[in-house]
């Protein structure tokens, strides 16, 4: 009965492991071209994630920039109407008598 048993084991065994291999034609030697991909082909398509970070803060940066020349330019007129503001009112002191 072992022997059976033993026989039947080295059976699966070989069954198994002959399952497992696949080849199209033994006789072709093994070459970089049929056995790996080139790192070129093996990396097209994927995503750099370093390159979407920087135009991820390059696009947050411009935006911060835009807003804040908007807001020195706003600031910058402002500033410019309460100068007038200040000169007309200099002007219109200057220009009465005095008393």
């Amino acid at each position: 009965m072992k022997r059976f048993a033993l026989i039947a084991a080295a059976s699966c065994f070989t069954l198994a492991l002959s399952a497992c291999g696949s080849a199209d034609d033994a006789s072709e030697d093994a070459t970089a071209d049929n056995v790996e991909m080139p790192a070129d082909e093996a990396m097209a398509g994927v995503p750099d994630p370093a390159a979407d970070a920087v135009n991820e803060a390059a696009e947050a940066a411009t935006q911060n920039a835009e807003e804040t020349i908007e807001q020195t330019a706003v600031q910058a007129a402002d500033d410019a109407e309460a100068a007038v503001a200040d000169i007309e009112a200099a002007a219109g002191a200057a220009a009465e008598p005095a008393n």
